[in-house]
């Protein structure tokens, strides 16, 4: 069966307009400030999109319990949730990460830099930490990631970096080894979901440094 063709709407990037595929789309949005776009699914509802505003496609519903607003066949994120993201100049480099609310944008934690980090160490400390932050706070809403690597060692409850462990990097390691331990220990309630950056734009946690 086809592939289904999908209209990409880009209301702020290089060239705002609606393109018909993900790399066309991504040239005008990667690394803008800011960009705003949205994947949809018929070429009449993305025409009609890009006359409305950014905001009246993504705009944030009540927070409360945990729901999915759906739209359309592929749906949309949950708005009650958290969302995570790292990033790391050079592999390895000094490596930040942070969490904060998908939807208000508040946020609930900031690390780092540290170094002789990689980014997919950052997104694991990331989702594990929110994790142990959403215990605290009895919640059991969930936490995005972008990272598909990060969440499989997340889902496994192993850190499987290749990283070598140096001077520099010892406390980033010892960060690890108390979140392995930490799920072990501990049942968590949260679903840790992948962010669809094609669908939904960049996660709302990125840093904008692509």
């Amino acid at each position: 069966m086809a592939k289904a063709q999908k209209y990409y709407v880009v209301w702020k990037g290089r060239i705002p307009g609606i393109y018909l595929t993900w790399d066309d789309c991504k040239a005008q949005v990667d690394g803008f400030a800011e960009a705003k776009y949205k994947a949809f699914e018929g070429k009449a509802q993305a025409q009609a999109a890009l006359k409305d505003s950014y905001t009246q496609h993504v705009a944030p519903t009540p927070t409360g319990a945990a729901r999915a607003v759906k739209k359309g066949p592929t749906g949309n994120f949950i708005r009650d949730s958290y969302c995570v993201d790292a990033a790391c100049s050079g592999n390895p480099g000094n490596l930040e990460f942070r969490c904060q609310h998908t939807t208000t944008g508040d946020v609930v934690f900031k690390r780092g830099p540290y170094h002789d980090g990689t980014n997919n160490i950052g997104e694991f400390l990331a989702i594990v930490q929110a994790l142990m932050w959403l215990k605290e706070q009895d919640s059991t809403v969930p936490v995005y990631s972008d990272s598909k690597i990060a969440i499989g060692w997340v889902h496994a409850g192993k850190c499987r970096t290749n990283a070598d462990r140096t001077p520099d990097n010892a406390i980033l390691f010892k960060m690890i080894d108390q979140a392995e331990k930490w799920m072990r220990d501990n049942k968590v309630a949260n679903k840790v979901l992948k962010w669809e950056t094609e669908e939904w734009g960049e996660i709302p946690a990125d840093y904008g440094r692509k």
